[in-house]
């Protein structure tokens, strides 16, 4: 199957008149507002990942986890994109950190006809590079961060980009976005795949420090580029949060992530299937290892 996220279109060139009309209507007016992902169809793909991502790599591992906020209202996660399987790593980590939330994220409009399925994930589409589409993101998103059970993940960087690339480089729409909300907490996300002393390679994750914004303003540390636009400032955070991960990466120590999937001390390969599946069906947290990992 080939999932591929969309970036959020930028926003600088649409007609101003247009854009501030569409967005004045309704979300069901629009006929912008995303479909509530299904319970049923998440607790599926639960299992599906169990046993699709084992195969492919040893673990997946996230650094500083209790950075990420406890409550959604309203948030955005912002992750860089080196790889096809960010959305499946973005899947498996929204239900570790925030199981009980609903989690969006834009997708190519083209992309969603031919895997319908994905809508009831919480993708939505967003046409790429039209105005229309950014008009799409902004009013798609706006509709989502007034839930208080939503919250967003975005790929800004607006294709894959190699995790060294310095420096981080984002599309307006971000910068425009933050700018219309009265307040909301931004997370960077860090994502790297590697390979450590197995066969197979890791999945690696840092939590960045969250920023919050008011009006479009930076209202926490670290404020260095203070007088850069919202998007540069996530952009900034972004690229500290990787090379956070970088260390981590080249230190080749699983203690200092806590461990979601794989990994397994002591426990056998049908026996952690067996184990990752009845969690799965049960819509339980899971764990095998010994470094203190769980659901929240």
């Amino acid at each position: 199957m080939s999932l591929h996220t969309a970036s959020e279109p930028a926003a600088s060139a649409l007609p101003a008149r247009h854009m501030q009309t569409v967005l004045q209507q309704p979300a069901s007016i629009a006929g912008l507002a995303p479909r509530r992902p299904s319970r049923f169809l998440l607790r599926f793909f639960d299992i599906y990942l169990s046993l699709y991502v084992p195969f492919h790599f040893n673990a997946l591992r996230i650094a500083s986890p209790e950075r990420f906020p406890a409550r959604t209202r309203p948030l955005i996660v912002v992750i860089n994109h080196p790889s096809w399987w960010d959305p499946l790593t973005s899947i498996l980590l929204s239900r570790f950190l925030l199981r009980q939330a609903d989690h969006y994220a834009p997708i190519d409009a083209l992309s969603l006809p031919r895997h319908r399925i994905l809508a009831g994930l919480g993708l939505f589409p967003v046409e790429q590079g039209t105005p229309r589409g950014a008009v799409q993101f902004l009013r798609a998103a706006q509709h989502i961060l007034a839930d208080s059970n939503s919250l967003l993940w975005l790929t800004p960087q607006g294709g894959f980009t190699d995790v060294r690339t310095r420096p981080v480089i984002f599309k307006s729409g971000l910068g425009s976005l933050i700018k219309r909300l009265d307040e909301v907490t931004v997370l960077p996300l860090a994502y790297e795949y590697c390979y450590w002393n197995e066969r197979k390679p890791e999945i690696l994750a840092q939590c960045g420090q969250p920023l919050l914004f008011r009006r479009g303003r930076l209202r926490t540390a670290p404020v260095s580029n203070s007088g850069a636009d919202a998007g540069e400032q996530v952009a900034a955070a972004l690229a500290r949060t990787q090379d956070e991960l970088a260390a981590l990466a080249l230190a080749r120590e699983p203690g200092n992530f806590t461990t979601v999937m794989g990994g397994e001390t002591g426990v056998n390969l049908l026996q952690a299937i067996w184990m990752r599946l009845h969690a799965a069906i049960r819509a339980e947290p899971y764990g095998t290892c010994h470094d203190g990992g769980a659901n929240r």
